[in-house]
């Protein structure tokens, strides 16, 4: 007890020391029981819900979110036309588009890596009529000029004049079963610069009859520059056209050609000078031209004939006969020539007529 002047009084208690370490402090508290996981449904628009304590008004957004990427082709062909995803809208009983569609499917399946390059050419549209007009405007097109314009022009023949399309489906068949080498129609209309070429004429020729020769002839140059394909936009092609490989094929503004003719590369239907008028071809119906031949002037090649390889042509072939050499000549005589009793342009047999040509054979 200790005494202080003024009647104060302070007791000073002191506590004892202890030797040796403190005492471990107190364990910690335990922790939480884990919450029950609990899943809830999430849409992106939670993303943009504001806190329930912002002072902010609360407003409404819209977000869109749409798939860029190309879609998996998966679906069995079985299921065809109805497949997920793919719209279809195309003529009832158009057999050929169908076949197109459902081969599609099944190239895409083999290669993925083409699943967006089919998507594009072919799955993504719902007629022939449309496909054919965009894979036109994808070839041709030229960056003065919109492809959407191109395509405008393409389709709007292609849909309104129901010959020509008719004339695209007989030439798709006569590829796929005179040309070995042919897999299919989606591979005709795909990789065929032959096929794509007449297609292209098709729609040029429907513009110079109707007057607009400008944008006709313009068609008729990129066509030579792309597919390396010249045939002038007033040149009449028929039905049923086979270009094989189509390199180097050459044919004038007044050149005609019938239906079913088979026609290889580097062949010219061409004029003698420069005179204007009529003064080119006349192919019949079912012939057969064969590689690197010219014929010359307003001549015609009768029904059926067969023009052999390397042949320069400058007189009237008459039906089912063969002409060949420089300058060509009938197999058999000109009083007595070898008639034939297939049509060549669907057989394309090339050689039946050398043991009647020539005894000569290197």
């Amino acid at each position: 007890m200790l005494h202080l002047p003024g009647k104060i009084s302070l007791s000073i208690k002191a506590r004892p020391l202890r030797c040796g370490t403190p005492p471990p402090p107190p364990p910690p508290p335990p922790p939480p029981p884990p919450r029950p996981l609990e899943l809830r449904s999430w849409s992106p628009s939670a993303l943009l819900q504001p806190p329930p304590s912002s002072r902010n008004p609360p407003m409404t957004v819209c977000l869109h979110i749409y798939n860029t990427s190309s879609p998996r082709i998966d679906a069995p062909p079985s299921k065809f036309p109805n497949f997920r995803g793919y719209p279809f809208s195309g003529k009832a009983g158009d057999e050929i588009w169908l076949k197109m569609r459902e081969q599609a499917v099944l190239d895409s399946s083999r290669e993925p890596i083409l699943s967006g390059y089919y998507q594009e050419a072919i799955l993504s549209h719902d007629t022939l009529e449309t496909a054919l007009a965009n894979r036109l405007s994808v070839k041709l097109g030229i960056p003065s000029i919109p492809r959407a314009a191109l395509f405008d022009t393409f389709r709007g023949v292609l849909v309104e004049d129901g010959e020509v399309m008719d004339a695209v489906r007989e030439d798709l068949r006569a590829v796929l079963e005179r040309d070995p080498a042919c897999a299919g129609y989606v591979h005709c209309f795909l990789n065929f610069k032959g096929f794509l070429a007449i297609q292209s004429h098709r729609v040029a020729h429907k513009l110079w009859s109707q007057g607009r020769d400008l944008l006709a002839l313009l068609i008729q140059n990129r066509v030579s520059e792309v597919f390396a394909v010249d045939i002038h936009p007033g040149a009449r092609v028929g039905r049923g056209i086979l270009l094989d490989h189509a390199t180097g094929v050459v044919a004038g503004e007044t050149a005609v050609i019938g239906n079913n003719v088979s026609i290889l590369h580097n062949v010219t239907l061409g004029g003698t000078g420069k005179a204007s008028g009529d003064r080119h071809p006349k192919i019949g119906d079912g012939v057969l031209i064969g590689a690197e031949t010219c014929i010359l002037g307003n001549i015609r090649i009768g029904e059926g004939a067969k023009i052999g390889a390397g042949s320069v042509v400058l007189m009237d072939v008459p039906p089912r006969t063969t002409a060949v050499g420089n300058p060509a000549r009938l197999v058999g005589g000109k009083e007595n020539p070898v008639r034939l009793d297939k049509m060549p342009s669907l057989t394309m047999d090339h050689t039946s007529h050398i043991s009647d040509w020539s005894d000569y054979v290197i």
